[in-house]
């Protein structure tokens, strides 16, 4: 098992940073208070419900709470923003586990648990 899936090449660590954000953001913060219940990521509703609905799904999700950052950042909240936006990251996040399960070739390296 890969303890440290973030190897973070010269120069990348901003976009660590804020990949980093969006994790805590999904198992420490809004996520796991609305919608985890100890179940891993791949089991919460932010993918279980997209295997039933589409990849449509987290689309407009994403979409959906880029438009309200864009809103919150011209009434000046910044901070309101981000936090749109990393669950933004989360739902793009969701997107590639299901593209993921539903491929017939490995296109990522993961841990075996990782998928349906």
């Amino acid at each position: 098992m890969n303890t440290n899936p973030l190897a973070v090449r010269p120069g990348y660590e901003s976009l660590a940073f804020v990949l980093n954000a969006a994790l805590e953001q999904a198992q420490e913060g809004k996520g796991k208070e609305r919608h985890a219940s100890g179940e891993p990521f791949e089991r919460q509703k932010i993918c279980e419900i997209t295997r039933r609905v589409g990849l449509g799904g987290p689309a407009f999700q994403v979409v959906k709470k880029t438009e309200e950052a864009v809103r919150l950042l011209e009434r000046g909240n910044p901070a309101q923003a981000v936090e749109d936006l990393l669950g933004a990251i989360n739902y793009a996040a969701a997107m590639v586990i299901l593209v993921q399960e539903q491929s017939q070739e490995k296109l990522l390296e993961h841990d075996d648990h990782w998928g349906a």
